[in-house]
């Protein structure tokens, strides 16, 4: 029986090289049928009317020896804040060649400010531009301080691509008599040390902490995560149990992995992983020229922690936030950024936890297996259903104010596997959900609720056939979601809702032998609306490795 090990673990590299044979049209803009520039259907972040102060950051930093790009930011004395928004444009792009996809992180100090995967070049040279909102995190623009931009790049062994990339921060003042936004007072980083840096995880043991002194008067407090998969984790959910990952030529750990937050040892929270497919991922074709959801630019999945504000407040120790990946196998890339809102009207915070009854993951294994010497079919499914409460409070002027997270965190990864000496088909349905609600009473103002969706479903067919005569194809379909919705009652009555839904899918066959694709299709729909009559839609579909229609409402 042939080796059919799981798919981009033997291809990616052999497909890297190919990829600059295939006849890519030229680039002109951000939307050109008949392209193969890089593009997705995400919208730029809305900014105000008023005009901004621009900070550049660096300007066609060259990328090429695993070098990082350290950058000095002087704050915009022109636009002294507060800001009615922080946004953060940057360009990136790659000349012809070969190159692998690649990660890419942007700080200032310690503070992650963006962090996402680089696309694989072509015959032409794709060019991209990425923008984040990140006026909740304006207390750390206030002070001079020094940044990295770092894209771990390399021209060792054949490789050819540089890749370059530009940044800066625009900071857009208040309008007349406009009132400044709520944002954190202050933002602590869990990263590799003062300059930044992600942390490897490498087990489910493995923690990536940060223990701080912080001010005595907490109101509300965020953790923004980020968890991406690398090494043997990349494709994590391909990956099977431990004892059966022989047969099935495969990953273990099983197809689960989670990301466990706690304060001072305590379970606090829980961030479920995103599968993010990167652009060399399973089959490069697949992606061109739209890339998978978020690859370019992660969204972090934001864990409330305000149950624990009095417990961090109390002042008489430092406290540690760490996080851990629930069956990492080597390895995550994390880093986060815990977003700490004071109280203005006292100095010291007081107060307690009431309720915590968040645990531990403990996933279910399902094997339904017929293993034949010349084949295995069957199923291989896993599932984590949990459901837990986290209520705290802090004792204000007004009385004593509680923060009551309620959160149902469902997944399931179903796996069907055709093993003979001829195919290797698994196809898998993952499903990972999060309903959150939090109600926030007490101290003489309203009870507030809101309540938040997550949804990320991903379906991926992957088909490995050797034809009779002896060349193998890999048929690969692969669908992939991000969606979110927020209603928030006030007293009971509803006074604003949001959804967003970002969904993309890919089709490809590409032939190991001669490294020529076909078949090849691709679609991306971006769409958000919420009660305030804020919309945007976007429709984008490929063919052939071209971008063959874009809607008119997509950013232009």
């Amino acid at each position: 029986m042939p080796r059919f090990v799981c798919l981009a673990r033997v291809l990616f590299p052999v497909l890297l090289i190919a990829s600059v044979l295939v006849p890519f049209a030229s680039a002109s803009g951000p939307y050109v049928i008949g392209s193969a520039n890089t593009v997705t259907a995400d919208p730029n972040v809305t900014v105000p009317t008023t005009t901004p102060c621009v900070v550049q950051l660096f300007s066609d930093a060259a990328f090429y020896e695993f070098n990082v790009e350290n950058f000095t930011y002087t704050p915009p004395s022109a636009c002294p804040g507060p800001w009615a928004k922080v946004v953060l444009v940057a360009d990136i792009n790659l000349n012809a060649g070969i190159q692998y996809d690649r990660t890419a992180n942007f700080w200032l100090g310690p503070v992650n400010i963006y962090f996402g995967t680089t696309a694989e070049p072509s015959a032409i040279g794709p060019s991209w531009q990425i923008e984040n909102d990140l006026t909740d995190y304006s207390s750390i623009f206030y002070t001079a301080q020094s940044g990295q931009a770092d894209i771990g790049n390399t021209l060792c062994c054949g490789l050819t691509s540089t890749i370059y990339a530009s940044a800066s921060l625009y900071f857009y003042p208040l309008a007349k008599g406009e009132t400044a936004p709520v944002t954190a007072n202050q933002v602590f980083a869990l990263s590799a040390g003062p300059s930044g840096g992600t942390v490897a995880l490498n087990t489910t043991t493995s923690t990536l902490s940060g223990t701080f002194t912080l001010p005595t008067n907490v109101q509300t407090a965020y953790l923004d995560v980020y968890a991406q998969s690398q090494s043997n984790d990349e494709f994590w959910y391909t990956c099977v149990p431990n004892d059966v990952d022989g047969e099935l030529y495969s990953c273990g750990n099983t197809g689960f992995r989670e990301t466990e937050i706690t304060i001072d040892g305590q379970p606090a929270g829980v961030a479920p992983v995103f599968p993010w497919i990167f652009t060399g991922g399973i089959d490069p074709y697949l992606w061109f020229p739209i890339p998978g959801v978020q690859t370019l630019n992660f969204t972090p999945y934001r864990v409330n922690l305000t149950p624990f504000a009095a417990q961090l407040s109390n002042g008489s120790q430092q406290h540690t936030v760490s996080l851990s990946v629930y069956n990492a196998d080597s390895y995550f890339s994390a880093t986060a950024s815990l977003l700490l809102y004071l109280n203005a009207a006292t100095t010291q915070t007081t107060g307690g936890i009431t309720k915590n009854t968040l645990t531990a993951p403990s996933p279910v294994v399902t094997e339904k297996l017929n293993v034949q010497p010349t084949s295995t079919t069957g199923t291989v499914d896993v599932t984590s259903n949990r459901t837990f409460t986290i209520s705290g409070y802090v004792n204000t002027p007004g009385g004593a104010v509680t923060t009551k997270v309620n959160q149902t965190i469902d997944f399931f990864n179903n796996q069907y596997f055709d093993i003979t000496n001829t195919v290797y088909e698994q196809y898998i349905s993952l499903g990972s959900s999060v309903t959150s609600t939090t109600t926030t009473s007490g101290g003489g103002g309203p009870t507030t609720v809101n309540t938040q969706t997550f949804n990320f479903p991903l379906t991926l067919d992957l088909a490995e056939v050797v034809k009779s005569g002896g060349d193998t194809y890999l048929t690969t379909t692969a669908d992939q979601t991000y969606k979110s919705a927020l209603t928030t009652k006030v007293n009971n009555v509803v006074t604003y809702t949001n959804s967003l839904s970002n969904t993309g899918q890919h089709v490809d066959t590409v032939d190991y032998n001669t490294f020529v694709n076909s078949n090849q299709s691709a679609a991306q729909q971006y769409n958000y609306y919420d009660s305030t009559g804020a919309a945007y839609l976007c429709d984008l579909t490929a063919a052939a490795n071209v971008l063959t229609y874009f809607s008119s409402q997509c950013a232009q």
